[in-house]
């Protein structure tokens, strides 16, 4: 493929925030006087953000009286241990290290809001060109919005683009931002073919044999 710039999702592809996210949610419940969750139960759905962390927990809707103040609380929790056990996944390092070499653009694309992300960013030392995030602009993915924004930030046309991700949304917005797509079976999502991802790989360094 004639690419010169990745795109990757934060949470679940290039970081496994998983693990910290899951300590937020049972440190809220246990000062609730609740049960903890499992982290199998937890891990698949940090991909739909802490709104959803609240419901599955408390097993309440954004209805519940407390559900407002329940969710600020447990941003609260997890922004002061966003780097408790967080790290890049396997392999992300030594990638990185190898398209900064060859001269490749990389940036993140994440739904997740921006003063989480930098915070994230900058606890494990990660420099990136572009980062957009949930919040950056009017719209987040599936919108293909973010995914055009960063590809202007870096003057280059889409179609010299891929955007790597591990959850549907992700998938979704690289295809309406006609930008190819590769799905990683290592993250959050559980994969599938109805994704209409291009290329699917099981490890990060799998992308240098694709570009």
């Amino acid at each position: 493929m004639d690419i010169n710039t990745i795109l990757f999702d934060l949470d679940g592809t290039l970081i496994d925030t998983a693990p910290d996210l899951a300590y937020a949610l049972n440190t809220l419940l246990e000062e609730a006087g609740l049960e903890a969750k499992t982290f199998e139960k937890i891990k698949p759905l940090v991909a739909f953000g802490g709104k959803a962390l609240i419901k599955f927990g408390f097993n309440c809707d954004e209805e519940h009286p407390e559900f407002s103040k329940r969710h600020q609380k447990l941003l609260e929790i997890y922004t002061n241990n966003i780097d408790l056990n967080s790290k890049p996944f396997e392999g992300v390092s030594a990638l990185i290290k190898t398209l900064k070499e060859r001269q490749i653009n990389w940036g993140i694309v994440t739904n997740k809001p921006e003063y989480l992300t930098h915070l994230l960013l900058q606890k494990l030392n990660i420099n990136v060109d572009v980062v957009v995030c949930g919040d950056t602009l009017e719209f987040s993915k599936p919108h293909p919005a973010p995914l055009l924004y960063a590809c202007a930030q870096f003057s280059v046309d889409p179609k010299r683009c891929i955007f790597v991700g591990d959850d549907k949304n992700d998938m979704l917005a690289g295809s309406n931002a006609g930008i190819k797509t590769v799905a990683v079976t290592y993250g959050y999502g559980n994969v599938e073919q109805n994704w209409n991802y291009d290329y699917k790989i099981n490890h990060v360094q799998e992308l240098l044999e694709l570009i």
